[in-house]
């Protein structure tokens, strides 16, 4: 298994809502892909964000970052090449990164789902 795949099934295997992914090669010299996805309360999103990365550590990838650890409606977690962003369903539509990176090809994940 690749680590997009690693990743969007263990959003998916807890429930995480329109995760999708975004190959970011051609805009950013540091990392290669963006995934994001929809926790619909705190509670998940943290569960969402322990089973990345038990699955990841699994796999033998270790997490170099996560930001927005506690009370935060918007989790990032860095693994150098690939950006995994938790929202919050309110935040995210607030921050609306897809179209923020419309332009960036999206990556099909639903062959993991």
């Amino acid at each position: 298994m690749d680590k997009i795949e690693i990743i969007v099934r263990a959003l998916s295997d807890k429930q995480a809502k329109n995760i999708v992914a975004i190959d970011m090669r051609d805009a950013s010299p540091i990392f290669d892909t963006f995934i994001l996805c929809t926790g619909s309360n705190e509670r998940l999103m943290q569960a969402l964000r322990d089973n990345v990365e038990e699955e990841m550590e699994k796999a033998g990838c270790t997490v170099k970052r996560i930001e927005g650890l506690r009370d935060s409606k918007w989790i990032l977690m860095d693994y150098g090449d690939i950006v995994v962003h938790i929202f919050e369903e309110n935040e995210r539509g607030a921050y609306n990164l897809e179209k923020l990176w419309g332009d960036m090809p999206r990556i099909g994940v639903e062959k993991y789902l």
